[in-house]
């Protein structure tokens, strides 16, 4: 063979390798893919070439519609099928070369060993083609020109339909995530005499939307029926699965943000509705905080830190992560974020919007000097219109008493955390004082959590919480609030989860107040007492019963001890 004939030889073996990637068959050309699943597919095929009546001889395969086993074609595919070992056949190892293949399946094995033996060209091994094995598959290539002609038009259009395709792509992936809860609960003690044993669902479907792999985009829609008890002005004990509040079962649009990575250690997020801090600032509080959902703590308060519930809404935020800096080197990986949060975005009403109303601003730095060793220091500024203020994500219930109509707004007594005396500052930021008067709240809120894992199976943490609130032209008011929590994942059983939480939710613990509205402040010792245990019955279903106790409610010995007792059935998807 001379050199233009081996250069011709070479070229048309590269064809056949791009030709086989749009075979109508089967990929055979695709070494990844098991060419056993090739020869099963022609079984169809099998008897065609058997006991077939004698035809008229032909001089050509070209002149054949299919491939049968006792053409020269097929015999020297064959023989380089044995020699080569370039198609794997069925799982025993054999060929089996007794079936007919049409041209282009037939084609399809050719190019199969086009490929290993190019492979063998370009590696020069020892096992080297002898001249008449060069010859024979120079002669297939001739016999299938046509067929080869034909790919090659297919290449084309499928090459120009690929360049749309790549021009217009959209990578889209969103998972459906759901939880449903059903509990049963009751509270005990003097002061929930009206209240009655309770069945109370919440379920939310978490709807996220990755564009590129790394973003995620969160819609959340909520419904449920679960109301707290009727306590009064009594805050504490809610428990997660009440903060959704009655909706009567009506699916409602609860939470939409986006986050996405400006670069590696930066990361953005774009706040849209019901937005809260814990939804991109570490909270440290692992297995027990879950986002309020229904596999952590039962209470709102064992969750997290109260300060983080002082706003939310719409807004934006930012994580970055300091890496090769004089902080990681003395501390170990450490993180800031801050953010901008308002309830009040969509309302173009004056003293509202953006910016002109409720708002809150947040930053924490979090520090990782080890492994098993987390903590942040944390500020929360926010501002608070007339009976807004209070522990419960910026939900806006307005003032208790409205002097025009002379009616109390129940469901601005409580915040999700707290004695209802700090939620209202005794009163002065929601109506409840001698004068009548709501004022606005400007606060400023100081944290320290801390997670410590002494064991695979034991984690301990705990925060302290301080904010200085300030009744706009009345008075200033110290919330105090702490903590210390323990988990105990797999506990008795894989999956399951024990916790305890033993703490002050927030109080009041002075308030510097003059003239009328300065009386006398309840200061009794307030505290809260929860214990757990989440049975993991698979991956799907878990019972949790647990027990919660809050002593001199309302920070106030006046008031009997309460007792909330729970069994909570979570359902996840």
């Amino acid at each position: 063979m001379n050199g233009n004939s081996f250069k011709h030889l070479w070229f048309s073996m590269m064809v056949l390798q791009i030709m086989a990637t749009i075979l109508p068959s089967t990929a055979i050309a695709n070494p990844d893919l098991p060419t056993s699943d090739t020869w099963e597919q022609l079984q169809r095929y099998s008897q065609e070439g058997k006991k077939k009546p004698q035809q008229s001889q032909v001089t050509s395969v070209s002149q054949l519609s299919d491939v049968q086993p006792t053409d020269w074609a097929f015999q020297a595919l064959q023989s380089l099928v044995e020699r080569f070992g370039c198609i794997a056949g069925y799982p025993d190892g054999t060929f089996r070369g007794n079936r007919a293949l049409s041209r282009y399946e037939f084609a399809a094995g050719v190019n199969t060993c086009l490929d290993r033996i190019s492979e063998i060209i370009a590696a020069e091994t020892s096992d080297r083609m002898t001249q008449g094995e060069l010859l024979a598959v120079k002669r297939l290539q001739e016999e299938f020109a046509a067929e080869l002609s034909l790919l090659r038009q297919d290449i084309r259009r499928i090459d120009t339909r690929l360049d749309q395709i790549e021009n217009n792509q959209f990578s889209l992936t969103t998972q459906l995530r759901g939880e449903a809860i059903f509990a049963l609960t009751d509270a005990f003690g003097e002061d929930t005499g009206t209240d009655q044993t309770v069945f109370q669902n919440r379920i939310r479907l978490d709807f996220n939307t990755s564009f590129t792999g790394r973003d995620l985009l969160l819609t959340r829609l909520q419904s449920g029926n679960a109301s707290s008890f009727n306590r009064g002005v009594i805050g504490e004990g809610t428990q997660t699965f009440n903060i959704v509040g009655d909706t009567e079962n009506q699916v409602q649009l609860e939470r939409l943000f986006y986050q996405f990575p400006v670069s590696d250690r930066l990361y953005f997020i774009l706040a849209a509705k019901g937005v809260t801090w814990d939804d991109f600032v570490p909270t440290l509080n692992p297995y027990i905080d879950d986002y309020d959902g229904g596999k952590g703590s039962l209470s709102a308060f064992g969750q997290r830190n109260p300060i983080y519930r002082l706003g939310g809404g719409a807004g934006i935020g930012i994580n970055y992560e300091f890496r090769d800096h004089s902080l990681t080197s003395i501390f170990g990986p450490t993180s800031l974020s801050v953010g901008y949060l308002t309830p009040t975005a969509t309302n173009s009403q004056p003293s509202q919007g953006l910016f002109n109303g409720d708002f809150s601003i947040l930053a924490q730095l979090t520090v990782t000097p080890t492994d098993n060793l987390q903590f942040a220091l944390t500020y929360n500024h926010s501002y608070f219109t007339p009976g807004n203020f209070g522990f419960d994500n910026g939900q806006n219930n307005g003032p208790v008493f409205n002097r025009t109509t002379g009616e109390v707004n129940r469901n601005a007594f409580n915040g999700y955390t707290g004695t209802g005396i700090a939620n209202s500052l005794l009163g002065l930021t929601n109506g409840l004082n001698p004068l009548g008067v709501a004022t606005g709240v400007s606060s400023h809120s100081y944290g320290l959590q801390l997670s410590w894992r002494v064991h695979p199976q034991v984690i301990l943490g705990g925060w302290g919480g301080y904010t200085a609130a300030r009744a706009i032209g009345v008075a200033d008011g110290q919330i105090w609030n702490y903590a210390i929590t323990v988990a105990l994942p797999d506990l008795f059983h894989e999956g399951s989860l024990g916790g305890v939480i033993i703490g002050r939710e927030p109080y009041l613990a002075n308030l510097d107040a003059s003239g009328r509205l300065g009386r006398t402040l309840p200061n009794d010792s307030s505290w809260h007492f929860e214990g757990f245990y989440r049975y993991q019955l698979n991956d799907y279903l878990s019972i949790t019963p647990g027990i919660i106790w809050i002593t001199n409610p309302n920070q106030s010995d006046r008031h009997q001890d309460l007792v909330i007792g729970t069994i909570r059935t979570t359902f996840t998807f």
